[in-house]
């Protein structure tokens, strides 16, 4: 299989497994204890139908939208991931560059592997800074400050990750940052030489938003003592509302999941909330975000910008996110893959082909524009058996 016989995210999964080491792409694909939550990010969306209009006249249809202060061409956004050139040299290069192609916003990871600064000079599509908050707090100042001076458009600060998951994937094969592999792990990267290869002969792997503010002891500070020994449990609505009123700009919550804390977004001066659940990455058996959607939609959306992520595959899991009020949807592993199996070009070809089932769906729905969809356009299964 090649880049060319791709055409859904099971065939970019599966080329990129065929591509990675196994505790790469494991790394990428497994989920936290059980990987309950995980699973049903994507069994979601199935409690809903879509309910077709038709004889509506759509010739042209306008997929464009508006969120947190940024123009977008299409109604999706490539969410900040961490240690994106781990999984193909290029990284975030890639990825910001086919978000340009597409007209959309890309994020960047404070675990990420090219500098914003970088990103910033090359690319004019709107930027978002994932932010991880420090027990130092004269650290998250400068760190804020600094994205502000090369002009990220918005601050999203993550608030579901005050400690790492129990990712058991990782725990079997010894994946972790540095590398620290067992037997087995050692033998899957054996099976893999040409990742080897890239690895070795690009330029090298490092974490540029931390090494500017971070001593991570030369690279021997391991991702799982970053989260253990610098981030801060403690972190409180007060400390969120300081870092609005410090950024002074578009700044989003993610990981918001309860009415009660999206509404406190909104007291605060957000102008954004990501409803997430880490893709299923961080506490197993949590809710998901499309089914919290509607009930915080109600709520906030007509005080700031409702989004959601976590197991979007297709055009249509799109549709029914916006039917029921979202502003837009974040995708991951969606465009992860992709990136593992073929960089630049594997990113282009899903975020075209996710248009593209966007496009003939929105068409199929007679809906001309973003906004012709609405709650009546989508029906719960459940309710049939309950009748």
């Amino acid at each position: 299989m090649g880049l060319s016989a791709c055409h859904n995210h099971h065939d970019f999964r599966a080329l990129a497994k065929r591509r990675l080491p196994g505790p790469i792409f494991n790394y990428i694909d497994g989920g936290a204890d059980d990987e309950i939550t995980m699973r049903n990010n994507t069994r979601a969306f199935d409690r809903f139908d879509l309910v077709p209009n038709v004889l509506r006249g759509v010739s042209d249809v306008d997929l464009s939208v508006s969120i947190m202060g940024q123009d977008l061409d299409i109604p999706f956004y490539c969410s900040p991931t961490a240690l994106q050139r781990l999984f193909h040299h290029q990284g975030e290069y890639a990825v910001g560059a086919a978000a340009e192609a597409f007209g959309t916003m890309f994020g960047v990871s404070s675990l990420g592997t090219v500098s914003m600064e970088s990103l910033k000079a090359r690319h004019k599509n709107p930027q978002v800074y994932q932010f991880y908050f420090h027990k130092d707090r004269g650290l998250n100042t400068a760190m804020m400050q600094s994205a502000k001076e090369i002009g990220v458009d918005v601050m999203m600060l993550t608030v579901d990750s005050i400690t790492g998951g129990n990712r058991e994937r990782d725990l079997r094969t010894g994946f972790s940052i540095p590398f620290r592999l067992n037997l087995r792990g050692i033998a899957e990267f054996a099976l893999k030489p040409q990742w080897g290869i890239n690895y070795l002969t690009h330029e090298a792997f490092r974490l540029p938003q931390l090494d500017a503010h971070v001593d991570m002891g030369g690279g021997a500070m391991s991702i799982g003592r970053y989260f253990t020994e610098l981030l801060d449990p403690s972190l409180n609505w007060d400390d969120v509302a300081k870092m609005v009123r410090e950024w002074d700009g578009q700044f989003c919550l993610k990981g918001v999941m309860s009415v009660e804390d999206a509404k406190r977004a909104a007291e605060i001066g957000c102008t954004g909330i990501v409803l997430s659940n880490h893709g299923g990455r961080q506490l197993d058996g949590s809710t998901t975000a499309f089914d919290q959607l509607e009930e915080i939609v109600a709520a906030v959306g007509d005080r700031l910008d409702v989004m959601i992520d976590g197991g979007v595959q297709r055009g249509t899991h799109v549709l029914k996110a916006l039917a029921l009020g979202a502003k837009a949807v974040g995708i991951g592993r969606y465009y992860l893959f992709p990136l593992a199996a073929a960089g630049q070009p594997g990113v282009e070809r899903a975020l075209f082909k996710l248009r593209e089932e966007i496009i003939r769906d929105m068409r199929l729905m007679g809906c001309s524009r973003i906004t012709d969809l609405s709650r009546d356009m989508i029906v719960e299964r459940e309710r049939f058996s309950r009748d």
